[in-house]
């Protein structure tokens, strides 16, 4: 069976995929992994997009895999192209969902306004516990001030360019939820323009959230697509 690689997005792990991973072990070989400080790894000084490409890197040196398909759900599939720029002879083909490509200082400036842990825990506080559980034993108002940190440098200094979307030889799918209100419809169309060898689409009364994405019907375009 082919290699599938899943991953997680921003202040996620990779527990977030295992309800996706069951509905296709019978058709790939399936992997997840958490990212450097996420899901209870250790926290490094600086989270950022090319160290995130690294633990995948690693993990596929450790597993002795050659090459794999990759699908990235929010952050995860930022990383897995910025990975196919970098190791484009690692990459099968990959699918992203509610991936945020768009990167300004006052983008990231809102976004990181949803990551103030005092905030979560007082008006969220299910959420507070469920962070809490997530990245145990370490700490999860670090894992998120390292997440606003990168946010910020994203939006000083975007790593992928759009010209460098259109150096991305791989098959690609890029996915979008008709009601995600963290990434918009026009700036998953405008990157999906510049990739040579792209298809689109769209999840219909979907928003941001994976877990209210409907699983039968992403694991069936994941099938298809990667089958």
């Amino acid at each position: 069976m082919q290699h599938l690689l899943l991953l997680h997005g921003a202040i996620g792990s990779k527990k977030q995929l295992d309800a996706l991973a069951k509905k296709l072990e019978n058709n790939f070989t399936v992997h997840t992994l958490n990212f450097s400080g996420h899901g209870g790894n250790n926290i490094p000084s600086v989270f950022s997009i090319e160290l995130f490409a690294d633990d995948i890197y690693n993990y596929l040196k450790e597993k002795d895999i050659e090459k794999i398909n990759i699908f990235g759900y929010s952050m995860g599939g930022y990383v897995a192209l910025y990975f196919a720029k970098k190791h484009p002879q690692k990459v099968l083909k990959i699918f992203t969902l509610a991936t945020k490509f768009l990167w300004t200082p006052e983008i990231a400036s809102k976004e990181i306004k949803m990551l103030n842990a005092e905030k979560i825990e007082e008006k969220l506080p299910e959420f507070a516990s469920t962070l809490f559980e997530r990245h145990q034993p370490e700490n999860w108002k670090m894992v998120l001030e390292k997440t606003k940190e990168m946010m910020i440098e994203l939006g000083n200094n975007n790593v992928l360019k759009k010209e460098d979307y259109s150096q991305i030889e791989n098959n690609l799918l890029i996915g979008i939820g008709d009601k995600d209100t963290m990434v918009t419809l026009e700036e998953t169309i405008d990157i999906y323009r510049n990739l040579k060898n792209s298809s689109f689409i769209v999840f219909p009364n979907t928003p941001h959230p994976i877990e209210k994405v409907d699983l039968n019907r992403l694991s069936n375009e994941i099938k298809t697509f990667f089958g």
